[in-house]
């Protein structure tokens, strides 16, 4: 009897970066990871003015504003220190930085009732409470309770509102007149001006180069897009504010020290005390609830297209994710701007392929860096980054073939779930409107044993929170 000699091949080594993100793994490369991560951060690289003139732009009950210099430190540091930890910890190419349904409540519901420091302690607080539902895991109960057809429904939701971010920032879809319809094509149904002209230059060229399959297709047209404008607005006769935020020209200096007057200019408990223990609950109430809630589905969203979610729609280490999710909402409060959480813009890194979190250390750093380089990070206007948010926004569309359109239980909260989001600008909106749906026709029909105990709890919040003006003026009376 003769032995067969088997031979097998060494595996090749597995590098540092390798072991640490599970590269391999998930089926993907370090320059495919590396080049998601500054697509990311191309894309949300808007948030590093946005944030600091919507903050900058109100006043706390002493009429006293924030610095603007030292508002784009805090909101530069907190994203990338923030986004850093979501990778090391999560590993998921998620990248977050100052939340913009959080910042409104900071900026027009709490500052006006107490100082800028009790305001930030409040947002310490929301960190707080959510570290604690993560960390319990009652965070993650939650999640894993809700319908995998709803799940479905957030990501599509998360991209048509990505996509409408987009439009209307482009200057593609604007607000009607007031005896006309609500939104329409421009501001007065045309397209107008030379940065719509940047933002369909770039939209095509995306297109086509990503249907071809041209690595690192978005950040190409991104920087094609923005040489653009770049060139337009220097040689045309064009109105600063049409750009909107960022008007794309060359800086006079690369370099701008940082300033770190805000960093742990912070009460935690003086709130309650200058606007009453009622008004202060309802505005934590308000941030947690949207702090929750937009961060649950845009994770969800943007892993599910990463392919990072198992055949039941649970996704793997989530517990860690959403901590890190709360503490970065104590980085940003204690760093003195709004708390920083996941951005849907993180689904741009995905488009081009990121799966790791090596993907969030890239665009963390990039944040970081931007600390000291902030007139270069200023200069991608939103017209040269919002045809991202459109081709990425149609690309999670396509998670609507999961839903069973057939069976009206679930298709009508899923479609609640799906137009709220981009309707209200809100993916807290769109997660109550379909979960109390959802609930209310599962019992409406007598399937009590199909709707799951935190689903009705969680129904129940979201209808108090619809209600919370109401509730408030009640309460008060």
């Amino acid at each position: 009897m003769t032995q067969v000699e088997t031979r097998t091949t060494p595996a090749e080594p597995r590098s540092a970066l390798d072991r640490l993100f599970r590269i391999r793994e998930r089926k993907t490369t370090v320059s495919r990871e590396i080049r998601g991560g500054i697509t990311t951060f191309v894309a949300m690289a808007y948030v590093i003015l946005l944030v600091p003139l919507i903050l900058g732009g109100a006043t706390d009950i002493d009429g006293a504003h924030l610095s603007i210099a030292q508002l784009t430190t805090a909101t530069a540091f907190s994203a990338g220190l923030s986004t850093v930890l979501m990778g090391l910890v999560g590993n998921v190419p998620l990248a977050l930085a100052a939340g913009l349904g959080v910042v409104p409540v900071v900026a027009f519901q709490a500052a006006p009732h107490m100082t800028w420091p009790q305001t930030m302690g409040l947002v310490v607080l929301m960190g707080v409470v959510i570290v604690i539902l993560a960390a319990t895991g009652l965070r993650t109960m939650i999640i894993n309770a809700i319908p995998l057809a709803l799940k479905n429904a957030i990501g599509v939701g998360i991209g048509m509102f990505i996509a409408m971010i987009g439009l209307v920032s482009s200057g593609v879809v604007g607000h009607g007149s007031p005896d006309g319809p609500p939104v329409g094509l421009g501001p007065d149904g045309h397209l107008q001006g030379w940065p719509v002209v940047v933002f369909g230059v770039g939209l095509l060229l995306m297109l086509a180069l990503y249907i071809r399959k041209v690595p690192g297709a978005i950040l190409i047209s991104i920087a094609i897009a923005t040489g653009l404008a770049i060139f337009i607005n220097a040689v045309g006769d064009i109105e600063p504010k049409s750009w909107g935020t960022v008007v794309p020209e060359m800086p006079d200096k690369l370099f701008a020290a940082p300033d770190f007057g805000l960093m742990m200019h912070i009460d935690l408990f003086g709130g309650f005390a200058r606007a009453g223990a009622l008004t202060a609950s309802v505005v934590l109430f308000t941030l947690v609830l949207t702090g929750f809630f937009d961060a649950m589905g845009t994770i969800f969203g943007v892993c599910d297209e990463a392919k990072l979610l198992d055949e039941n729609g649970t996704m793997p280490g989530l517990g860690r994710v959403l901590t890190t999710d709360g503490v970065a909402q104590i980085i940003g409060g204690a760093s003195g701007g709004a708390g920083s959480t996941v951005y849907v813009e993180s689904a741009t890194g995905v488009g081009e392929g990121a799966r790791t979190g090596l993907t969030s250390v890239v665009t963390g750093g990039l944040f970081c860096l931007a600390i000291f380089f902030t007139p270069i990070a200023g200069v991608v206007p939103i017209q040269a980054a919002a045809p991202a948010l459109v081709l990425v926004g149609a690309l999670m569309m396509t998670q609507a073939r999961k839903i069973d359109w057939a069976d009206l239980e679930v298709a009508v909260p899923a479609f609640l779930t799906i137009v709220a989001m981009p309707f209200t600008y809100s993916i807290t909106n769109g997660v109550g409107a379909g979960l109390i749906a959802y609930t209310v026709i599962k019992a409406a029909r007598g399937k009590f044993r199909e709707i799951h105990w935190l689903v009705w709890v969680v129904s129940v919040v979201f209808a108090g929170y619809f209600a919370i003006s109401g509730i408030e003026v009640l309460l008060g009376g």
